[in-house]
């Protein structure tokens, strides 16, 4: 070997082992903050290396939020329209405008795969437009493609699509209310996700009880819904309120921790999913130990009131018990996977129902993809621990006087954007390691 080859073989390991040891720069860094940009509202805690920083402020309730071809942010403020936000390679935002004035549009948004074609929802209707994403603009008219939806109740209609079939749209509706006793039958429409193909639209769009087809009922709020890396759906769910379960004349009230929230596997969209997932009759247990008459464990499922027509192993027979819960009234609302989908990101947007709020936080749960293939928690189904805070106010237990309060998620590489809407100021951060 010659000197000159010798030489450049060190050199050729050395920089082999440099780069294996010290991590490369982002490619997508987190601003410190950005110019002209106020300071968050609230204070947070953060997980061990990462940031958090404010973006923009003042939104009018901004809630769901996609990214298209061009890297820019698409963002529904309910009660105004749909806002556009271009980036700078800082991740701070260069310029916004508003891309749609239609002050009914209050929460689902999505993209096709190739963002040319843009989908956004309220309570009753979702429209399509044609989208340019290099403009970052709309041509032509809007079509209604989805109506029929009851203006009431949990009146968030969210929206995805597969990226293998970009011609299905998936439309979650939620319940009329806490406990809504007739969405026991998909018939209802509510309390369910559907599935409707965007290839073949009928003039005036799909009425949403009689069209389409189920991907799953029996689901009272199912606000976050996301594909895993093999198109598979995933949903989180908002269970009910001031729970009180009667056994033998007997009734406790068992709402403060009971039931959970929870993470359901909905599957492949691409064909009828027929299964019921137990509202508004089967609830899942977060905290056992407020159940008196019974011993349960966290994932199991109960029904309020058992008899012998209907009772807690009625549950295990006929209901989906959840992959996974979250502490109840979380508010579940949005939930997004990294690009190796080895981490699901769930927004809590905060309690209500309970003396010691909690929530208002964004978690990551772990995932894992098994032998077979599939993906799924790296948490058992009975974990009370299956999830871990990245984001969260500084004072939970005041948050019933102000904190902010996410809703929905957008990944980009490392990124990951989150709205507040937040009474005292709608806001977006941009959250990453660092």
């Amino acid at each position: 070997m010659s000197l000159l080859k010798f030489i450049l073989s060190i050199v050729a390991v050395a920089v082999t082992v440099q780069s294996a040891v010290v991590p490369r720069q982002s490619s997508t860094p987190i601003p410190a903050s950005c110019s002209g940009v106020s300071a968050a509202r609230y204070s947070s805690t953060l997980a061990s290396g990462w940031r958090a920083t404010k973006i923009a402020g003042n939104l009018r309730t901004p809630r769901g939020i996609i990214i298209d071809s061009s890297g820019n942010l698409l963002v529904v403020e309910s009660g105004k329209g749909i806002t556009v936000h271009t980036l700078a390679a800082t991740g701070c935002i260069s310029s916004s405008k508003t891309l749609i004035s239609q002050t009914n549009l209050n929460h689902g948004i999505f993209l096709t795969p190739d963002s040319k074609t843009l989908y956004a929802s309220s309570s009753t209707t979702v429209w399509r437009w044609t989208y340019d994403p290099v403009a970052a603009a709309i041509s032509g008219s809007s079509t209604v493609v989805v109506n029929g939806m009851l203006a009431a109740g949990h009146v968030s209609r969210t929206l995805s699509i597969p990226k293998n079939n970009p011609n299905l749209l998936v439309v979650s509706h939620g319940s009329n209310g806490n406990l809504d006793m007739p969405t026991v039958s998909p018939s209802a429409a509510r309390a369910i996700v559907k599935v409707f193909n965007m290839s073949n639209v009928p003039s005036g769009g799909y009425n949403y009880v009689s069209g389409g087809y189920t991907a799953g009922y029996g689901l009272r709020n199912e606000v976050g819904i996301v594909f895993d890396g093999n198109n598979m759906l995933w949903g989180v769910e908002n269970s009910s309120d001031d729970m009180r379960r009667t056994v033998n004349g007997q009734t406790t009230d068992i709402h403060n921790d009971n039931p959970a929230e929870e993470l359901n596997y909905l599957g492949d969209v691409s064909v009828p999913n027929t299964k019921w997932y137990g509202y508004p009759t089967c609830f899942t247990v977060w905290t056992p130990s407020a159940i008196r008459d019974k011993t349960f464990a966290i994932g199991d499922q109960l029904v309020l009131s058992p008899n012998t027509t209907f009772n807690d192993d009625t549950c295990k027979t006929q209901s989906t018990p959840p992959r996974l819960s979250f502490q109840a009234h979380s508010a579940p609302l949005d939930a997004q996977f990294n690009p190796e989908f080895t981490t699901l990101y769930v927004s809590f947007h905060g309690s209500w129902n309970r003396p010691t709020p909690t929530g208002y936080k964004l978690v990551a749960v772990p995932f894992g993809k098994s032998a077979d293939g599939s993906y799924a928690p790296t948490a058992a189904a009975n974990s009370g621990s299956g999830y871990t805070d990245i984001w969260k106010n500084t004072n939970e237990a005041g948050c019933s006087s102000g904190c902010f309060r996410p809703v929905g998620i957008a990944t980009q590489g490392t990124r990951v954007f989150v709205t507040s809407d937040a009474s005292t100021e709608g806001e977006l951060f941009v959250l990453g390691r660092v």
